[in-house]
């Protein structure tokens, strides 16, 4: 096969595994502060926090090696590493169905982390075997496998949760990652060779000065935190303000309604967004999701039913869905090949920071505040993250103009 064959090849497999490590992820995701309250008779509070907290320690260790990851891919290939990834995450989500109390969770969803950040190396993955022109669309059509996953799974998950139990779905969650990593077995390792001349490996010193030179591209890495801080505040504590809103009866499975619609909106427009933005530029499509996705959050704080979250998770869901391959797209653009595995896994690294916090500051103020103020701040967050980057652009109109 030629190249352009291999990437087509490979970006059909990357989908699927996509589809299956974000079907399993979000199987067990809207359950976690459900799953803990089985482990003992504790307070709203201790599960609020202990949610966050258990939710967001995943994210500290992949904070910590999602740079790593990204180098060694840049040296030594990232298949390897996608590999080792889908293995590490399926032996620690199998043994989360056997644990018997909330610092046993705790200590595995730590020890996961170590392997986190699959879904961001298949992105390096891709893009890096992918033309600029088209970037943003054909990481739009790789996101679609993910928001696929994520559209079934947490439905999948509240059934398998209500018919068999939490224990149990964690186990049969595992055996999907497995899946994933034997797909992945069946990729061709490959890149586009960028123009001669340009060199080929890059010091952390170099990646530094090439990200710092370039404000705008410093910038949309920097809110990628901001960005997971707002997207993540809400996710632990969802399945509290659906219980809230609708009552106990068949909780996981309106929960995992309420955590999967935003991925049908998202479905339906990731790769619109990618094709929109390939013509029009990264940052103006960026700026413009940023800013709706703030409005449409802020209503969440004020539904009085389910339906209405779950309308308001759907438009989320369309203005959000383009923020990952538009954000993914534009370091494809402005950083060489040789660096890219290194200054996506700066992106990822920032991603999962913003993890971190967003789970345990969204169950902070819940517990103290309620849950509906947390939209108000996750709107907030993506307003901020929006008018920053029109700073940017303001305070470096020439450079914005090159490089938007």
């Amino acid at each position: 096969m030629d190249g352009q064959q291999i990437a087509k090849h490979n970006l059909r497999i990357m989908w699927f595994a996509n589809f299956f490590i974000s079907g399993s992820m979000t199987m067990v995701l809207p359950f976690i502060s459900l799953y803990i309250e089985t482990f003992g008779n504790f307070s709203e509070k201790y599960v609020q926090h202990w949610s966050g907290l258990t939710f967001g320690v995943t994210f500290v260790t992949a904070f910590l090696f999602s740079p790593l990851w990204g180098r060694i891919g840049d040296k030594y290939g990232r298949k390897r590493i996608l590999i080792f990834s889908a293995f590490g995450m399926a032996f620690s989500i199998m043994m989360m169905g056997f644990v018997q109390s909330v610092w046993q969770l705790f200590l595995l969803r730590t020890f996961m982390g170590i392997f986190a950040g699959f879904i961001s190396m298949s992105q390096a993955f891709i893009s890096t075997q992918t033309p600029k022109k088209i970037a943003g669309r054909v990481l739009g059509t790789l996101q679609t496998g993910s928001i696929t996953g994520q559209l079934i799974g947490p439905l999948l998950g509240g059934v398998l949760a209500d018919s068999f139990g939490y224990a149990d779905t964690f186990k049969w969650t595992s055996i999907a990652i497995f899946i994933s990593a034997i797909l992945v077995i069946t990729t061709k390792e490959y890149r586009i060779e960028d123009a001669k001349g340009t060199k080929t490996s890059y010091t952390t010193k170099e990646v530094f000065k090439h990200i710092g030179r370039n404000p705008l591209l410093l910038n949309v890495l920097l809110i990628s935190t901001l960005i997971q801080i707002a997207h993540f505040s809400i996710q632990p504590i969802l399945s509290l303000y659906v219980s809230e809103l609708h009552g106990p009866a068949n909780l996981a499975f309106f929960s995992g309604i309420a955590f999967s619609v935003a991925g049908l909106g998202n479905l339906m427009m990731a790769r619109q967004w990618g094709k929109i933005a390939d013509r029009y530029g990264y940052i103006k499509v960026l700026i413009a999701l940023l800013l709706v996705a703030g409005v449409v959050y802020l209503p969440g704080a004020f539904v009085t039913n389910i339906w209405q979250l779950v309308f308001i998770r759907f438009l989320l869901g369309m203005a959000i869905g383009g923020i990952i391959p538009v954000r993914v797209a534009y370091i494809r653009q402005e950083a060489p090949i040789a660096m890219q595995g290194e200054v996506l896994g700066y992106n990822t690294s920032l991603r999962f920071l913003g993890n971190v916090i967003g789970p345990v500051m969204g169950g902070f103020i819940a517990g103290y505040f309620g849950i509906s103020s947390v939209f108000f701040i996750t709107s907030a967050l993506l307003l901020l993250s929006g008018v920053l980057l029109i700073a940017v652009i303001q305070r470096n109109p020439t450079f914005a103009k090159q490089h938007g």
